[in-house]
């Protein structure tokens, strides 16, 4: 993706201590691991091979090579420890509701016993307004309850557990017309810790083939129905979580957003509100995101189907005050 990234290097000296003064055995360290960050992926690594022994340019400048003692080469690949929980979630939304689909309960885990307590780890996550997403989990819970009470859903008691991610991401679908559709995506950092040179992937189906430009990120067609984004250059940095301006106030996450742009032109027909609009998969900083179960319901029928329904009423009340006259 970016091969001025791809290699890092490091020296390390190791010292021969009795018995072990043999100068010409030379045994290199064994168990390597990679340990990253909170959102770094796992690695697996295999036992050091011995290779041919590597060429270093002269440390003087001249033009000259020295010949490592020995080389070995230790391969690690990324791998999923069995049973392990994603590190980063997805929320939907659309401009056609009022409601998001929250990140599942627990997406990324959950807590110890004694910290749930307060929360039920196995309830479904319910419906939250927009406003929701902007601020940590702990502090939804007045503004969700409200929101329920107004849209008469059902409020599990205790409610569901937060879903523990680091890395949260809202897919917005912004519009909808006849010759294409724009999405919008919002990335929230609740970590302490920030993202440098942070990069994001995105399975979009059949509507991949539609898409047009990205307007806030850098975004490239990968094959495969992915999209692949990173941020600007200069603006690549998805900051951590901060303290709000007022010692009451919750802590603010770091957010970066954009709007992507899709046409329908030369496509077979696609339905952007039943699902067609919203990624099959996510993937932040090479973890892959848990997905919510639904997509954002479309009361567009229910409303024509109201509003054709008043205008029969008008047309009858009209019949009957025009017979009686």
């Amino acid at each position: 993706m970016d091969p001025s990234q791809t290699k890092s290097a490091f020296q390390m000296q190791v010292f021969k201590m009795p018995p072990d003064l043999n100068r010409t055995k030379v045994l290199p360290p064994q168990n390597w691991k990679i340990v990253g960050g909170a959102l770094n992926p796992s690695y697996r690594c295999g036992q050091p091979i011995r290779v041919n022994p590597t060429l270093f340019p002269d440390p003087s400048g001249l033009d000259s090579s020295t010949l490592a003692v020995a080389t070995w080469q230790v391969v690690c690949n990324i791998s999923k420890p069995k049973g392990a929980s994603p590190k980063c979630c997805v929320s939907f939304s659309g401009f056609y509701n009022d409601s998001v689909v929250p990140c599942k309960t627990c997406a990324c885990g959950c807590p110890a016993k004694n910290l749930r307590k307060s929360c039920n780890a196995s309830a479904p996550a319910i419906l939250q307004p927009p406003q929701a997403l902007l601020v940590p989990f702990d502090n939804r819970t007045d503004m969700t309850k409200y929101f329920a009470a107004m849209k008469h859903y059902n409020v599990p008691n205790p409610m569901p557990c937060g879903d523990y991610c680091g890395v949260s991401i809202n897919w917005h679908v912004n519009s909808d017309y006849r010759t294409g559709w724009s999405a919008r995506v919002t990335l929230f950092n609740w970590e302490d810790v920030n993202f440098a040179d942070w990069f994001m992937a995105v399975n979009m189906g059949k509507a991949y083939e539609g898409y047009e430009a990205m307007y806030s990120f850098n975004g490239t067609k990968m094959g495969n129905n992915t999209i692949f984004m990173q941020g600007l250059p200069g603006l690549n940095y998805l900051v951590g979580e901060v303290d709000g301006a007022g010692p009451n106030d919750p802590r603010v996450p770091g957010k970066q957003q954009s709007v992507i742009s899709f046409t329908k032109k030369d496509l077979p027909v696609i339905d952007v509100v039943g699902g067609d609009g919203f990624p099959k998969k996510v993937f932040f900083n090479g973890e892959e995101c848990s997905l919510p179960d639904n997509f954002p319901a479309s009361w567009g029928f229910r409303n024509n189907a109201g509003g054709l329904f008043g205008l029969v009423l008008v047309v009858v009340a009209t019949l009957i005050l025009v017979s009686e006259m």
